[in-house]
This record gives structure tokens, C-alpha cells and sequence, in this order.
């Protein structure tokens, strides 16, 4: 990161918050379900079905608690969405079955998605003239406190006692704590009142963003691509070492953290987060037809394919970001920037619910013939977003005349 520290303190706080979230979530990203297949012994059939409808549930509420946000406040939203999921995660040491265990995954994985969608507005606030630099500051400070979190995770699967793995969980639920408290030295952001005859789910009425959500939703498969994909593919069917899992996921990681501000600083408009779209789906193509031939090579062949493929496409990966990042705030109202970043989040939601399940029957079951489907699955989406950004833009231009039109005639 070119500046470790941020410029203003409101940046600090939410900097400081967001990394004490990333460390707890880092540990339960990485034997979350392994807590509930080893220490709690629930069948990972059952474990998949419970987070598959947990994705479902959390996908509304970030359009909901967006709104309150917008209406009443980002930060007493975004303090209790914290609050709710630090409470909801320490559940999980009392979810010694079934539907308890999908009562409170349901609960925090909703609270998660209601957290990401009511800070949005706290970011567009203090974030200085381009708060998307700002948010790609955050999510490379997200991959520190990830990987950090990861760390402890390991030594927590080493012992793997049902004692460690609960305090683990607690470990996560006080992070969210910590996390909420910090909060408390965050100047509050007034409510932004909403325009006078303007629709009250303006966003859920916006086709041109609608789209833009979707064609990112389609782009959001590729984070699975590095954590369920390529690990699949390499284990199964190539001779690399099973040791360059960990170095594919570091080498993703380092580069994330290294490049991920610098990647956003050139998407300085709508347009240009078209054209990222486009490059990014132009190198997750290549990515996806180089890690089959990694299949049948010797395993220093392979290894070299996978790391080269990796790299190419984590190049994309800043891209996508990059690109999500300026259309989604630029394009959003003011008034309404937690709607608007809660509805953007539906695509990235729909992703993380079916992109393990579609990789997994392409990628893996099919083979080599998969892999290029999804290539081109994910450079069509890029060709796509200029033209939706084009759409978003029109619209954009002509709203404040629609807004006059439709407060003149209240007013008459």
C-alpha cells in the first residue's frame, strides 16, 4: 500500500475497525465449517444446506438496512449490525444441532450483509473527493486482517479440540465487539433526507443499475476461482505439490495488498470502470485457459502454469475491484447510498451462493472444457458493463430534470 496510515481520523477509525472485523472473520473464513464438522459434528451436507440458506436470508437485508442507514444514521446502523453479529456468532458454541445451527448462522451471515451495506454511506462521507480510493484502502487492509486471522485459524484446526474451536468463536465475536467500539470515536453522519416526489426504493427501480449488479454478480464468481477452483483442479488433477495451495492463495493475497489502491486510482470515472470491466474479463479468460494445461505436465510445470495463471488472475481481480468500486458509489445518489450499495451487493451475494456449486460442476466434474466456459462466461460479462455504464450515465443526466419535473408539480 502506497500510504499505511490514512490522512483524516474518521479514515483511522473506520480503517481500524474494519482490520479487528477482517482479523476475527479471517479466523472463521478458515475453520468456520470446520468447527461444525469436527468439533460440533454436524454432517457437511447439512453445514452446506444451513449456509446455503443463510446466503439466501442475507441477500434482502442489505438492501433494508442500507435504507435505515440512509434514513437515520450509517454509524448507530452500522454499530448494531456489529453488535448483532458478535452476539449471533458466540450462538454458535450452543449450536449442537441442525436448526439452531441455521437460526444463528442465518442471523450473523444476515447482519453481515445489513454491516457491509449501512457502512457504505460512512465510506462515501469520509472517504475525501474519491471515496473509492478509500474503499480499495479498506479491502487491502480487509486482506491483511484476513490472513492474520487465517494464522491463528491454523493453529486452532492443529489442536482441534471442541474447547479451542469454541474459543475460537468467542475470539470472533469479540472481535465484532472491538470492532463496534471503535466505532464510538466516529463522528456521527447525519441522515440524508430524501428528495420530495422522488420513489422511496429508488434503487430497486433503477434498470441501469440492476444491470450493472448483475453483470458484477457474474464477475464475482472469479473470487471462487482461487479458493474452490484452482484447489479442486490442482489436487485432483495435476502432479503440483498440494503445498502451492497455500502459495496460490498468499501469492492472490500479497498482490491484493500491495496493488489494490494503486489498480483504483486510474478507474477514475464511470467510464473508465467500463473499460476496467473489459480488462478484467479479458484476464480471468486467460487464467481460466492456462490452469488446464496444468493437467498431464510434470509437477514443476504445473506449478509454474497455476502460479502464472494466478498472478494474471489477480491482475483481473484488481480490476473487477477497481471497476466495482467507482461505478457502484459514483452512480449512486447521494441521498440514497446505502440502498444503492445494498442492492449492488445482491450480485455479489448470488455469487457467493451459487459460484462454489457452478465452478465445482464445470470446472471440476466437466474438466477441461469448463474451464474455457467459465473463461468466456466472464469476458462476455466485461464486454458487457461499458454499455450498462453508458445506460447508468443517460439516466443519471436525466434524473435531476425528472426530480425538478416531479417536485414542481408536488409544489403545484
Amino acid at each position: 500500500m502506497p500510504r499505511l496510515i490514512p490522512d483524516t481520523g474518521p479514515q483511522r477509525v473506520l480503517a481500524s475497525s474494519n482490520f479487528v472485523y477482517t482479523v476475527g472473520s479471517g479466523m472463521y473464513l478458515t475453520a468456520g465449517v470446520l468447527y461444525f464438522t469436527q468439533a460440533v459434528h454436524l454432517p457437511a451436507g447439512r453445514v452446506g444446506l444451513g449456509l446455503g440458506i443463510a446466503g439466501i436470508v442475507a441477500l434482502a437485508l442489505g438492501v433494508a438496512a442500507g435504507h435505515l442507514a440512509d434514513r437515520y444514521g450509517a454509524r448507530g446502523v452500522y454499530m448494531a449490525t456489529l453488535l448483532i453479529q458478535a452476539l449471533t456468532t458466540a450462538a454458535f458454541v450452543l449450536a449442537d444441532s441442525f436448526w439452531p445451527f441455521v437460526l444463528a448462522v442465518c442471523a450473523a451471515t444476515g447482519a453481515k450483509a445489513a454491516g457491509t451495506a449501512a457502512r457504505s454511506p460512512l465510506i462515501r462521507h469520509y472517504g475525501g473527493d474519491r471515496p473509492q480510493q478509500f474503499r480499495a484502502y479498506l479491502r487491502a487492509v480487509t486482506n491483511v486482517g484476513v490472513s492474520l486471522g487465517a494464522l491463528a485459524a491454523g493453529w486452532v484446526v492443529q489442536v482441534g479440540t471442541l474447547t479451542v474451536y469454541q474459543l475460537m468463536v468467542i475470539g470472533n465475536a469479540v472481535a465484532f465487539l472491538v470492532a463496534a467500539a471503535l466505532l464510538f470515536l466516529l463522528p456521527p453522519v447525519a441522515p440524508v433526507a430524501e428528495p420530495v416526489g422522488g420513489p422511496r426504493w429508488s434503487a430497486l427501480r433503477d434498470r441501469p443499475y440492476l444491470l450493472l449488479t448483475a453483470v458484477d454478480g457474474v464477475m464475482a464468481i472469479q473470487f471462487k476461482v482461487l479458493t474452490v477452483a484452482i484447489p479442486l483442479w490442482l489436487v485432483g488433477a495435476t502432479e503440483a505439490p498440494h503445498w502451492l495451495i497455500s502459495g496460490t492463495m498468499l501469492t492472490g493475497t500479497v498482490m491484493v495488498v500491495a496493488l489494490q489502491v494503486r489498480a483504483g486510482r486510474s478507474v477514475d470515472s464511470p467510464t473508465a470502470g467500463g473499460h476496467a470491466y473489459r480488462r478484467a474479463g479479458v484476464a480471468f479468460l486467460l487464467s481460466c485457459s492456462m490452469v488446464p494445461l496444468a493437467a498431464g505436465v510434470p509437477a514443476w510445470a504445473a506449478a509454474t502454469l497455476l502460479i502464472a495463471a494466478v498472478i494474471v488472475h489477480t491482475l483481473g481481480e484488481l480490476w473487477h475491484s477497481a471497476a466495482g468500486f467507482e461505478v457502484s458509489f459514483t452512480l449512486a445518489p447521494p441521498h440514497a447510498t446505502g440502498q444503492y450499495l445494498g442492492v449492488f451487493g445482491l450480485g455479489a451475494g448470488l455469487a457467493e451462493a451459487v459460484g462454489p456449486a457452478l465452478l465445482i460442476a464445470l470446472c471440476v466434474s466437466w474438466g477441461r472444457p469448463g474451464w474455457y466456459v467459465v473463461g468466456a462466461l466472464f469476458a462476455v460479462a466485461g464486454l458487457a458493463a461499458p454499455f450498462a455504464v453508458r445506460w447508468a450515465q443517460r439516466q443519471r443526466s436525466a434524473r435531476p430534470s425528472s426530480l425538478t419535473r416531479a417536485q414542481t408539480a408536488r409544489a403545484a
